[in-house]
């Protein structure tokens, strides 16, 4: 699973939805894997805008990523540098194990072999 893509869910148990804590999903016991990908300072300049940056910065730092800027960059401020930190941390980490937790009602969604399972159980959907 890319971390960009905790940046675009919430949980899925039906009272979470409308919340603003269930997003974003927090990593836990994340094992990590880096799978290096062509560099497209372009895709992370379009994506830029899309991506809520609180949660990103919140995502980062439960990985150890320290190097993600407090505000968003613009202008001047999105320099090459900064493309390649948030191109290796969006889409070349990559987590194998581990889970995703939902802050709202602490429901883990297990992530196995890098796929999230999604799947609620009966009594929470």
């Amino acid at each position: 699973m890319k971390v960009i893509t905790a940046n675009f869910i919430t949980c899925a148990v039906k009272s979470c939805r409308s919340s603003q804590i269930s997003l974003p999903l927090h990593f836990r016991d994340a094992e990590l894997e880096n799978q290096e990908i062509d560099y497209s300072p372009q895709f992370i300049q379009n994506i830029l805008p899309r991506l809520n940056w609180e949660n990103l910065r919140t995502t980062a730092a439960e990985l150890g990523f320290p190097s993600i800027p407090e505000t968003k960059p613009e202008g001047d401020a999105l320099n090459e540098s900064v493309l390649k930190d948030l191109h290796r941390l969006l889409l070349e980490t990559h987590v194998v194990e581990g889970k995703l937790v939902c802050e709202q009602c602490g429901h883990e969604y297990q992530i196995k072999d890098g796929i999230a399972n999604f799947l609620l159980p009966s009594h929470l959907v």
